[in-house]
């Protein structure tokens, strides 16, 4: 199943921002055409905060379960390489992966944690960057 992405049309943005007001409320409810009220459960409110709060400000949204799994070329645009590097990583076991036939499947939360550890790493690197650079007298701290 490919990721989709939604984003709030122009003429939605009003109605979003009322919303996004709206959620700032504890104990939301939802009201049915009949009256009928229900309490939003705390784990759906507060994914629903994110969601309306990402769509006011313009932003896209996907929604994937962490078991979904992706092709390979999904999972390559998710990390913004090319679909040969991934197929390299996958290889050196960098991203945990199956085959469906001849074809590899990498699931979202997998390719979610070498995403972050690919950030936090390359943080660290940079960290380490600046140091070196201060300490040669090439970068000035203010």
């Amino acid at each position: 199943m490919p990721v989709e992405s939604v984003i709030a049309q122009k003429q939605e943005a009003h109605s979003i921002k009322q919303l996004e007001r709206l959620l700032e409320q504890p104990q939301a409810q939802l009201v049915a055409a009949n009256g009928e009220a229900i309490r939003i459960p705390e784990p759906i409110y507060q994914v629903l905060r994110q969601v309306v709060h990402a769509m006011a400000l313009g932003q896209a949204i996907s929604i994937v379960p962490d078991e979904q799994e992706m092709t390979t070329q999904e999972a390559a645009d998710l990390l913004n390489v090319s679909r040969p590097y991934l197929i390299k990583l996958l290889k050196q076991g960098e991203i945990p992966y199956t085959k469906v036939g001849t074809h590899r499947r990498v699931r979202f939360q997998d390719v979610m944690e070498y995403k972050q550890q690919r950030d936090t790493k390359r943080s660290q690197l940079l960290d380490e960057l600046i140091q070196l650079s201060e300490e040669a007298g090439f970068y000035e701290n203010e």
